[in-house]
């Protein structure tokens, strides 16, 4: 039975099977094989070409460097909150000592998974069930440097893990999703009411700069408005400035006051004439059928007005022959005549 057991083989990491030692052997790129020569270790055999001892040397083990993948299995775990999760990962490690893989620990596969399970037990113990879900990368890292610090005595390093499915229990799940819908609701009408007070803002500021514009066109038409009638005012006022010198020159030639003379009475007879076409009411003097006295009187008014300016003219002019046969005393005489 000694016996037997000690022939009995080897057990075997990551690998189809042990090679058997032939005195000269050929070790594949990154793979590690460790040599017993008597039962106790001797060393590792790098990668290439090897020779050992037949009968005295063993290959004990055979480690591979690569990158190994592990599938963790899935596993139940609760939550801070006192929800029970379905969680299951994949983890990625590689052997960085041979040596410590080899006699440091028994399954190095099997120690690492388990390590996984409960590191992962732990950490999502300490989150609640909304933060599982927004912190997946931070757990991912806290479980990798949990199993580093206790796999380091192994020889063995963990690169990453990553959670692969978390099943939610489902009344749980029903009630994320009553909880999902509520947040989609509350934004909608969120939202919707950020769009009513835009739309209202928009209108009002529409209409204020409606009522600027309208404003500031009113005050430009009023401005353009009074400049016109002051332009207006001004060409009136040079048109009778320029009529006044005129009739100041026309008054100022010979027989000018007998002109103007006959054009007050014209006036004064015409005024008569449309006085009954504007209103009902009419106020005609006593002698109405006596135009003769009516020019006279006009004539008078007249010569009231104008006594100071003859006076003056007369004090600046040298004194003239009075003309008795006048043009003006013609003119009022056919008028008496044709009335009577």
């Amino acid at each position: 039975l000694k016996h037997v057991a000690r022939l009995a083989p080897a057990p075997c990491r990551w690998n189809s099977g042990l090679p058997v030692n032939i005195g000269v052997l050929f070790v594949p790129q990154q793979e590690a094989w460790v040599v017993e020569r008597m039962g106790k270790f001797h060393r590792i055999l790098e990668p290439g070409l090897n020779f050992l001892i037949p009968l005295l040397d063993r290959i004990r083990y055979v480690q591979s460097l690569k990158e190994i993948v592990i599938n963790v299995p899935e596993q139940s775990a609760v939550t801070l909150d006192n929800v029970t999760l379905q969680i299951d990962g994949v983890l990625y490690l590689r052997v960085m000592d041979p040596y410590k893989a080899s006699y440091g620990v028994e399954d190095p596969e099997y120690a690492v998974t388990q390590l996984a399970q409960t590191t992962m037990r732990s950490e999502l113990g300490k989150l609640s069930l909304d933060r599982v879900f927004r912190e997946r990368e931070s757990l991912n890292a806290s479980i990798v440097d949990a199993i580093n610090q206790a796999s380091d005595c192994w020889g063995i390093r963990c690169l990453r893990y990553e959670i692969k499915d978390i099943h939610v229990p489902p009344r749980v799940k029903e009630s994320m999703q009553m909880q999902v819908e509520a947040e989609r609701r509350k934004r909608a009408t969120v939202l919707e009411s950020e769009g009513t007070r835009e739309s209202a803002i928009n209108v009002a500021e529409g209409q204020k700069q409606a009522q600027i514009l309208a404003s500031e066109a009113e005050k430009a038409e009023q401005i353009n408005k009074a400049a016109g009638e002051a332009n207006a005012m001004l060409v009136k006022a040079r048109a009778k400035a320029e009529a006044i010198q005129l009739l100041a020159a026309a008054l100022a030639q010979q027989h000018g006051n007998a002109a103007a003379s006959l054009s007050v009475a014209e006036q004064y007879v015409n005024a008569f004439s449309k006085i009954a076409k504007d209103s009902n009411t009419v106020l005609l003097p006593a002698n109405t059928g006596d135009v003769t006295n009516m020019v006279a009187q006009a004539l008078g008014i007249y010569t009231s007005l104008t006594k100071p300016q003859a006076a003056k003219t007369q004090n600046e002019m040298p004194p003239a022959h009075e003309d008795t046969h006048s043009p003006a005393t013609e003119v009022l005489k056919a008028e008496q005549g044709s009335s009577s």
